[in-house]
């Protein structure tokens, strides 16, 4: 299927093309491109342009530029700026599309609820989705240029890191449902408050298209000031998800590696199989179910498709190495998500064993905030906790000394002080934000 024609790019971007061309999909990283892609030259740490050669030498279809480049071995697409083109072609992909639109924020839990959304509406007809986490600025412009035009569906996730990047990324995305799938201290660095926050998560409202639905989490302390917000948005619909609301989580219990949830979805009994533990896990599933039955979609059949979801790397996945059990969770972290992920280790067999690095971003309050571990990890009946970073210290400190493994300064050096400390039979859970480079602890362990 081509996505984008010659004469439909140029249209898009006022653009000028070299040669014709019929590309299938999009890239922006030589690196993944695939045959056939149209390569997009943006500015970022390192010019685009000086890969457009790379680009061709991989067999892209064309490659859109802001630059004359004479020795090019491709169609050019020749715009003012290469930025401002992707975003054209995200509006004309937008224009041309008769998908329902389902569009997911929050401060936890974007990723999964994206993924979720990607197997329920594939479950139902042609589904797009936002790859990996392309949720910024050209994330979003990227994800949605590539949106076929035959897709039934279109799940796209949006983030941000200040006030007014919502606003703009919805404002390309005009979705039918917008999902807040919750709000919780990160990015505090930026934004100073939990309310903040949700004001900067709320501007997903703004974009919706007339007639759509804002879907929020019932259980937040934050939900009332989103309803509020979506009211001044002039949103018509307003709904609730979470232990109580529109759409109700009912019961959880185990199944094999995952659990067998029954919920309510606007009124309608919707019980499934997930594949992956955990309430936090369990409450995506609702507000996806919720979603796809805003976009009009047969919910009882997007539910049975969740039992092939699993949980994602970094994000909960779980692999066996040398006897113990491991439960990444090395890709994000604030004290939502480090509660949430405490209590899925608190249903471990064996020795629990916490491995924990910084969650950066918390601003003024970051210290108090690691220190206030120290509760949910003994909630969570944590035996031992191995700590990295200097935020973390403040945790550690606050630790009584039998629950204390070991501290190092980065994950580096924490990496030998856990592994030799392990035991046959032991749960590790590993978690912290990405630049505290948890994911070195993943490695060691692989190694044993």
């Amino acid at each position: 299927m081509t996505l984008w024609s010659t004469a439909e790019a140029e249209a898009a971007t006022l653009g000028r093309a070299s040669a014709g061309f019929a590309v299938g999909s999009m890239s922006i990283d030589t690196r993944t491109l695939k045959e056939g892609d149209l390569f997009v030259a943006l500015k970022g740490a390192r010019d685009g342009h000086d890969f457009v050669d790379a680009a061709f030498a991989a067999k892209a279809g064309a490659a859109l530029v802001s630059r004359p480049m004479p020795n090019a071995k491709g169609p050019l697409l020749t715009v003012a700026d290469t930025r401002r083109g992707l975003e054209d072609l995200a509006r004309a992909a937008r224009a041309r599309s008769n998908a329902k639109i389902i569009a997911v924020t929050g401060s936890a839990g974007k990723t999964t609820t994206k993924e979720m959304l990607r197997l329920c509406c594939n479950a139902l007809g042609a589904t797009h989705a936002s790859a990996a986490s392309h949720n910024n600025h050209w994330g979003v412009p990227l994800s949605l240029a590539s949106l076929p035009r035959e897709a039934g569906y279109g799940i796209f996730e949006v983030g941000m890191n200040h006030a007014g990047e919502i606003r703009n990324l919805v404002s390309f995305v005009r979705p039918h449902v917008a999902l807040v799938t919750t709000i919780a201290p990160a990015h505090l660095e930026f934004f100073g408050s939990c309310e903040a926050i949700a004001d900067a998560k709320s501007e997903i409202f703004e974009g919706l298209v007339p007639g759509g639905a804002a879907l929020i989490p019932a259980d937040s302390p934050y939900a009332e000031r989103l309803a509020a917000r979506a009211q001044q948005a002039q949103v018509g619909q307003i709904l609730r998800f979470g232990r109580n609301g529109d759409a109700k989580l009912l019961s959880i219990a185990p199944n094999g590696d995952g659990m067998r949830i029954k919920s309510d979805i606007l009124g309608r009994a919707a019980d499934c199989v997930v594949g992956a533990p955990g309430e936090h896990i369990a409450m995506n599933a609702v507000a996806a179910l919720a979603a796809v039955a805003l976009a009009d979609g047969d919910v009882l059949n997007a539910a049975a498709a969740l039992r092939n979801f699993t949980a994602l790397k970094g994000r909960g996945a779980r692999f066996e190495s040398h006897g113990v059990e491991i439960i990444d969770e090395s890709y994000n972290a604030n004290p939502a998500s480090m509660v949430a992920a405490l209590k899925l280790l608190s249903q471990a067999r064996g020795r629990k064993l916490a491995v924990l690095g910084d969650m950066l971003e918390m601003g003024e309050g970051g210290p108090a905030l690691h220190a206030a571990l120290a509760e949910p990890i003994a909630a969570a009946n944590t035996d031992l906790v191995f700590a990295s970073g200097p935020q973390m210290k403040e945790l550690w400190d606050a630790l009584p000394k039998a629950r204390r493994g070991a501290y190092a300064a980065d994950s580096t050096a924490l990496a030998p002080q856990l592994t030799a400390a392990l035991q046959p039979g032991d749960t590790i859970l590993v978690k912290g934000s990405l630049g505290s480079r948890m994911s070195v602890i993943i490695e060691a362990l692989k190694r044993g």
